[in-house]
């Protein structure tokens, strides 16, 4: 039997909150808890927006696709990266193997979208789409559409600002705006698929997590943000009960590409692979800077790290970096040294963290593209992982590049909500690889070879009564 599919897609959505605290606001999504299927969905390594939510959508690792972050390094080269874009996903999405059988899809801000690809249907851009974009929508006509529908489209706010007053006023009206698009899309085009997927939810979170968070380091009683977050949730479900009433016959998921918590702070890793002798500069640089803007010598580097959720790691490798110093037949055995020191990392008190090193050829299936040498999470990914140099120490209360209050988590929520059947029930051990396959067995679409999940289990009430 073939159902239409919509999937919510709350970015950085964590279920702590949202089958938490927040469920008692959100009636809408209480509802579809009760009547449907949830649990907590893990994400993958690293969990990041991207490649998460590609992930999700081709049932593939990010080794196979290759990504690894928002950033990559290009090639062997010490300084130059390059930032993923919608052509960089090669394996087919869930929208790609249901053209394959006449189905047409509707997509709104999934990453990476920009720019937006011929399809068999309507697609709007993501978070990525540069300012003053020309072209944000496949077919071209469907930006005048979404224009006329709601004036000048926000893909994104600027969230690591100290005026969280505008960022507030800023994050509602784009999440607003989102949904008027969505709701548009969704009620008038002839789609089988439908995907959106709302950043909004994110960026309260790394800008008001210390405000809402009693248990945030950095929480202050009585602030002036203490209800933001229980004001953006109403929005949230207020929009899901609209469409819920719109789309009577639709199978709903509403998912997230992983969770989110309370930032402890940021470990300065190439401040610790100086301190270790791994990482040679030059000369001491003048205040905090990016390690690309610092005198490395890299002749006398072993070493060197990348910020972000988490720290990836590049040995600097005799014949395969420019000035590489660690011979070729001591690669394993340095990047097993090097392992084995990283997990004697410490907290500021003095107690050990819980550091987790991974090689990405053992994690993934395949590790194509340009992977790190070295995966590291801080403290179950408590800690942010600091690129910059300049500190003078270890550890920062904040993140390096701005204000931040939240780190991602590895379980991120997944509700399917099917107003045709009750099935009241929970589940455990779903992954973000069994989206798509789920989805393709609610449309009566066989899965393609290559997918790495499974379709989830789902058991109608009818099956679970004595």
């Amino acid at each position: 039997m073939s159902r239409r599919v919509i999937v919510i897609g709350l970015d950085s959505a964590p279920p702590e909150l949202l089958f938490g605290r927040m469920l008692e606001q959100m009636p809408n999504l209480a509802g579809m808890v009760e009547g449907g299927v949830h649990g907590p969905l893990r994400s993958c390594d690293p969990p990041i927006t991207v490649p998460a939510w590609q992930v999700m959508s081709t049932s593939a690792s990010p080794g196979r696709l290759g990504l690894y972050g928002f950033r990559h390094r290009r090639g062997y080269s010490y300084t130059e990266g390059w930032t993923p874009n919608s052509y960089s996903v090669r394996l087919p999405r869930v929208w790609d193997v249901l053209a394959r059988h006449d189905k047409r899809s509707c997509l709104v801000g999934v990453p990476p979208g920009y720019p937006p690809k011929p399809m068999n249907g309507w697609s709007v851009s993501c978070f990525l789409t540069p300012p003053n974009a020309k072209q944000y929508t496949y077919p071209a006509e469907l930006r005048g559409e979404i224009e006329e529908l709601v004036g000048t489209y926000l893909f994104d706010v600027k969230f690591r600002v100290e005026d969280r007053e505008i960022l507030r006023e800023q994050l509602f009206e784009m999440t607003e705006k989102h949904f008027d698009v969505v709701h548009h899309l969704a009620a008038t085009k002839p789609w089988d698929f439908f995907m959106m997927v709302e950043i909004g939810v994110d960026r309260l979170g790394h800008a008001f997590w210390k405000f809402f968070d009693p248990e945030h380091p950095r929480y202050e009683p009585g602030n002036p943000y203490e209800s933001v977050a229980d004001e953006y949730y109403r929005l949230i479900d207020r929009r899901l009960g609209e469409l819920l009433e719109t789309l009577e016959d639709a199978v709903f998921l509403i998912v997230s590409d992983h969770g989110s918590k309370a930032m402890h702070g940021a470990f300065c890793i190439n401040e610790w692979l100086i301190e270790r002798g791994y990482l040679k500069l030059e000369e001491k640089p003048e205040g905090v800077v990016a390690l690309d803007k610092a005198a490395v010598d890299w002749s006398a580097t072993r070493a060197w790290g990348w910020g972000g959720y988490y720290a990836r790691i590049f040995l600097n490798v005799e014949g395969r970096e420019g000035q590489g110093v660690i011979p070729g037949n001591r690669y394993e055995e340095a990047r097993e040294e090097l392992a084995e020191e990283l997990r004697t990392i410490t907290r500021p008190d003095g107690e050990r963290m819980r550091v987790e090193v991974f090689r990405p050829e053992e994690i993934y299936v395949a590790a194509l593209g340009n992977p790190p040498d070295l995966m590291v999470y801080f403290d179950d990914l408590d800690w942010r992982s600091a690129g910059t140099v300049g500190h003078g120490g270890l550890y920062l209360s904040e993140n390096d590049t701005g204000p931040d209050d939240s780190v991602h988590a590895m379980d991120g929520i997944f509700v399917l909500y099917d107003p045709a059947r009750r099935y009241a029930h929970s589940v455990e051990g779903a992954g973000i690889l069994d989206v798509a396959p789920t989805v393709l067995e609610l449309m009566g679409v066989p899965a393609p070879g290559g997918m790495e999940g499974r379709p989830i289990e789902l058991i109608s009430k009818e099956e679970v009564l004595p």
